[in-house]
């Protein structure tokens, strides 16, 4: 693998630290969001990003609806869409409708919770979203200047190619 072929896979590398960075920050006001986690190796093919998710909780806002509920510990509520799609969340702000089930505002129908040995729910409360904005917004400058060093480094590694290929022409 060569110079630029390595530098190519560091600038792929900050541009998915960006956008997991960038996907934290558009959630940080989403209640039982979970933040992601850029994890990088180096790799025979270059460097490489995973993302993974974390087992942090947010912290628990009163709302005082009886149907808005917080999972206290480890779990996620499975949700039912119109199509029979089933999804988990930690979002628990629901409303119900005419025949008493619990809908999100998405109009999915909770269909059950799953809890942990010791989880609990709890009424009248929302998990919020366990995003620091301030780490993540660190996290969009580091990605950017990586980005950018990678980028410099292309760019000397192209110029040095062309002189060397003018050299060779000119002895020639």
């Amino acid at each position: 693998m060569d110079g630029i072929a390595w530098a190519s896979s560091a600038m792929v590398a900050a541009r998915t630290r960006l956008d997991i960075a960038t996907d934290n920050l558009a959630n940080v006001s989403s209640d039982g969001f979970h933040a992601a986690i850029a994890r990088g190796r180096l790799t025979a093919h270059g460097v490489e990003i995973a993302r993974v998710g974390t087992s942090d909780h947010g912290a628990y806002r009163r709302t005082g609806r009886p149907d808005d509920h917080a999972i206290v510990g480890d779990g996620t509520f499975v949700l039912r869409s119109a199509n029979g799609t089933t999804t988990q969340t930690r979002n628990g702000a629901f409303e119900r409708d005419r025949f008493g089930a619990l809908r999100d505002a998405a109009g999915r129908t909770l269909v059950a919770t799953t809890l942990a040995p010791g989880a609990s729910v709890r009424s009248g409360f929302l998990e919020t979203s366990d995003v620091n904005a301030i780490g993540e917004m660190v996290n969009v400058l580091t990605s950017q200047r990586s980005f950018e060093s990678a980028e410099k480094v292309v760019a000397a590694i192209d110029g040095i190619r062309q002189k060397s290929s003018d050299d060779v022409a000119r002895i020639k």
